[in-house]
C-alpha cells in the first residue's frame, strides 16, 4: 500500500483531561459506542491501555490521545504524525517541541482549528497559504452546505438569546464562517488591548535608565513558571507609565534557573535590578530544595519558594493577597497606562493576555465567574501579579492644591480659581466612576 508505514501516531487536543472526555471515554449518542470502538475495532488491537489512553495495533503501530498543556513530557517520543484538534485552543508552544521529531522522522501534522481571533492559529494559517509544502484549506458553511440558512436563521435566534446580538453574530462569524476578525467571546481584556493597538502603544521599546526594571512571576513548576518585566516610569497628566520589556515562559526549572535569566536580562539592557513580586503561593515549599543546617530548628523542611529566590540573589516581595476577580480589575485598570515591547517577549505572551477568557457555564447558560484554565492562563495570572505591584512602586505626584468652583460671587482673598483647561484636565485624569 502506498505511504504504509509502521509508525506511532498521536491525537492531541488543548488538555489531557479534555482528551480523555472528547476522545477516549467519548461516546457516540446514535449508536451508544465507544468512539475508538467504532474507529479501531477491537480485532485489529494487540492490546489498549487505560491510563496513557494508547492502543497498539497487531500491526506493530500504534495511537495515542495526548494534551498540549504540558507538552515537555512528551519530549523524546517518536511520534510519526500528530493530529492537533482545536488547534487555536491549545498551547502554541507544542509545536516548537514537537515539530523538531517530525521533522527528524519525516512525519506529518494536520490541524484542524476554528478560529479563535488572530492568534497563532491564525498566523499559521496565513503562513501556510505561501508555503508550498503546505495544504491549507478554509471551509465556511457556504461551501460545506452542513448548516442550512433555515438552521442558521434558528441558531441566531438561540445566540442572540444567550448572549445578545452583537456576540450572537461574533460567534457565528467564528463558529459557521471561520472568521478571525470576530471578538473573542468572553475576553476579559480584549477591549484594552485593542485600544493599546490602537493608540500605538504596543511596540518596540527602549528601556530607560535610571529606573530599576522590576519583574512579576506567576510560579509553576510542571506547568510554565512565568516571568514579566517592566519598569515605571514618569508620564503625563498624573499618571506614571508601565513600561512592559519582556516575557519569559519555561516549565520544569528551577527558581535558580530564572534567576539567572533575569539577572542577564537585565544586564543586557543595562539596567539595575528591583523587586521580584509573586503570588500569594511564593510562601508554599519548593520541594527538592531542603534545609541542609543541622544547627537549624527547621532543619530537614523544604524551604519556602522565597527563601530559594532570596538565596539565589533575587529580590522577593509576595503582593497583597486578592481575589481573582479584583486581580483581574486591576489588570484592566492598568492597562491604558500599559506600553508593552512584544518583540521582547515570548512569542505567546501577548496573545495569552488577549485569549484569557472567562469560562461557559452551559448548565446555567451564563459566563461563569471563573476565568477558562488554558496555556494563555500563566502569562494572564503574571499579569494579574504585575498589575498588583505596580501598586508598590508606582510613582507618587504631588498633590495639587485644593481649587474651587464659584458661581455668582466673588473669590475670597487667597483663594486660586481654576481655569477652563484645569477643569478638563481634571476629568481627563479621574477615572470615569468617580466623575459627577
Amino acid at each position: 500500500m502506498p505511504n504504509a508505514r509502521i509508525a506511532n501516531v498521536w491525537h492531541m487536543l488543548p488538555e489531557y483531561t479534555q482528551a480523555r472526555k472528547a476522545i477516549w471515554t467519548a461516546i457516540n449518542p446514535h449508536s451508544g459506542k465507544l468512539r475508538i470502538d467504532e474507529a479501531f475495532p477491537h480485532e485489529l488491537r494487540e492490546n489498549t491501555r487505560n491510563d496513557d489512553m494508547s492502543i497498539t495495533f497487531k500491526s506493530g503501530a500504534s495511537w495515542r490521545v495526548v494534551g498540549s498543556d504540558n507538552p515537555n513530557s512528551l519530549v523524546g517520543a517518536t511520534p510519526f504524525g500528530i493530529v492537533f484538534s482545536e488547534w487555536a485552543l491549545s498551547n502554541p508552544s507544542s509545536w516548537g517541541y514537537l515539530q523538531p521529531m517530525l521533522l527528524e522522522n519525516g512525519g506529518w501534522a494536520d490541524f484542524i482549528t476554528t478560529p479563535r481571533g488572530k492568534n497563532h492559529a491564525h498566523d499559521m494559517h496565513t503562513a501556510a497559504k505561501i508555503n508550498k509544502n503546505w495544504f491549507c484549506e478554509t471551509l465556511t458553511i457556504d461551501d460545506t452546505g452542513m448548516i442550512s440558512p433555515e438552521q442558521l436563521a434558528e441558531v441566531r435566534v438561540d445566540y442572540t438569546a444567550l448572549y445578545g446580538a452583537d456576540a450572537a453574530e461574533a460567534l457565528i462569524q467564528q463558529e459557521y464562517y471561520c472568521s478571525a476578525d470576530a471578538a473573542i467571546l468572553g475576553a476579559y481584556w480584549g477591549k484594552e488591548l485593542a485600544q493599546a493597538t490602537r493608540e500605538g502603544r504596543i511596540r518596540p521599546l527602549e528601556p530607560i535608565k535610571g529606573y530599576p526594571l522590576h519583574t512579576a512571576w506567576d510560579l509553576g513548576i510542571r506547568d510554565s513558571n512565568v516571568i514579566w518585566f517592566f519598569q515605571v516610569v514618569p508620564g503625563t497628566k498624573g499618571y506614571s507609565h508601565v513600561l512592559v520589556l519582556g516575557c519569559y515562559a519555561a516549565s520544569n526549572y528551577g527558581i535558580g534557573h530564572h534567576a539567572e535569566v533575569i539577572k542577564e536580562y537585565a544586564g543586557r539592557l543595562g539596567l539595575q535590578r528591583g523587586d521580584d513580586y509573586v503570588p500569594h503561593d511564593g510562601r508554599q515549599r519548593e520541594m527538592g530544595v531542603w534545609n541542609n543546617n543541622p544547627l537549624d530548628p527547621k532543619y530537614g523542611e523544604a524551604k519556602q519558594r522565597i527563601e530559594v529566590m532570596i538565596e539565589c540573589g533575587l529580590n522577593p516581595k509576595k503582593i497583597m493577597d486578592h481575589a481573582l476577580m479584583d486581580g483581574i480589575s486591576a489588570v484592566r485598570q492598568i492597562l491604558p497606562r500599559c506600553y508593552i515591547d512584544e518583540s521582547r517577549c515570548n512569542d505567546n505572551a501577548v496573545e495569552g493576555l488577549r485569549q484569557y477568557q472567562t469560562e461557559w457555564d452551559d448548565e446555567k447558560k451564563i459566563f461563569s465567574d471563573k476565568p477558562l484554565h488554558n496555556w494563555a492562563s500563566h502569562y494572564a495570572d503574571g499579569f494579574r501579579t504585575l498589575a498588583m505591584a505596580v501598586k508598590s512602586v508606582d510613582i507618587e505626584y504631588p498633590r495639587q492644591p485644593d481649587r474651587a468652583l464659584v458661581v455668582g460671587s466673588v473669590p475670597v482673598p487667597g483663594m486660586q480659581l481654576p481655569t477652563y483647561a484645569d477643569l478638563a484636565d481634571l476629568a481627563e485624569r479621574e477615572p470615569r466612576r468617580q466623575r459627577i
